[in-house]
């Protein structure tokens, strides 16, 4: 049996960047491939400093443990030694825990183990679209109910591979807000607090006089271009879509959605969805989910009995 180990994380290329705003701070920097945004309300410049600097930390600490680009990271080892039973640390025994649960309550929809189809597909606006043969071939290395986990390890058959890009980003969302939380509550308990991680964030705490914070939704055939604003008091927002990834041929667009049981992009979907939920980890996982349902999105969004907002 194998011992997972944490990996420690590496500098940023960009330093975090602090600067004054008219409702207070924000602070900026980049993880997980994505811009960062901590915004606070008025607090003094060393808080304000010492808070985000506490957020980055977080951030690069699960992106270094969890990222599947880094060789050294627990993500990375778990999928570098399978085939055998491997000794989990208790946060990675958690998101693997709750990646079954996600897997189950999507009817197998959800699966962290499809990122292995990235092999053969490559979604750069070309069109380049894999053989049947070639996607075929993968498919057998996918399907997390293969996965086996105890109290503190998990099994992953051989040839498989774990991917948790689908929710890394909106868990380190929740644990920096948490953790901002708990910093600010002794000092400033009212501060107000948002984090934004390539647009998917957490309002912690509202705005002065409760005023909402203005949220931009991206357009997802305008880039950088929002298609509406939401107003967000508290809670999470998370949004999926196709507005970067995808490819083009024969006048098809194909998502970077994959079905996991088919292992090609799910047809007739909308666009973009954003899912507004208590926490960012579960306002992704719904929105997600709700592309892969295609042509059944909206019902499915309906059903979930949260604010969401559909663009086709």
């Amino acid at each position: 049996m194998t011992q997972s180990t944490a990996a420690q994380p590496t500098p940023p290329t960009t330093p975090l960047q602090l600067s004054a705003t008219a409702y207070g701070w924000l602070g900026q920097f980049r993880a997980m491939a994505s811009p960062c945004e901590i915004l606070l309300g008025p607090c003094d410049e060393l808080m304000a400093r010492q808070l985000c600097a506490a957020a980055a930390a977080e951030a690069w600490r699960i992106e270094a443990k969890f990222s599947r680009y880094r060789q050294s990271s627990t993500l990375s080892q778990l999928n570098q030694h399978t085939g055998q039973w491997q000794k989990l640390d208790s946060e990675t025994l958690s998101l693997l825990q709750f990646s079954k649960q996600c897997f189950e309550l999507s009817d197998g929809m959800f699966d962290i183990s499809s990122g292995i189809l990235r092999k053969v597909w490559k979604f750069d606006g070309s069109d380049n679209l894999p053989s049947d043969d070639a996607v075929a071939a993968l498919l057998p290395f996918i399907g997390f109910d293969r996965v086996e986990l105890t109290a503190d390890s998990a099994f992953i058959p051989a040839g498989m591979e774990l991917d948790l890009g689908g929710i890394a980003k909106e868990y380190a969302v929740d644990k920096v807000g948490q953790l901002l939380l708990e910093l600010s509550a002794s000092v400033e308990p009212s501060l107000s607090l948002v984090v934004n991680f390539g647009g998917d964030m957490l309002a912690v705490r509202p705005k002065p006089n409760d005023d909402p914070w203005r949220i931009g939704i991206e357009h997802p055939g305008k880039p950088d271009q929002s298609a509406m604003l939401v107003a967000l008091c508290a809670g999470a927002l998370a949004t999926s879509g196709d507005a970067r990834r995808f490819l083009y041929k024969d006048g098809v667009r194909y998502s970077h959605i994959l079905n996991p049981k088919t292992g090609w992009p799910v047809q007739d979907a909308p666009r973009s969805v954003t899912v507004s939920a208590p926490s960012c980890v579960m306002a992704g996982l719904l929105a997600t989910t709700a592309l892969l349902q295609g042509q059944q999105a909206k019902e499915f969004l309906q059903a979930q009995e949260l604010k969401h907002w559909v663009i086709d």
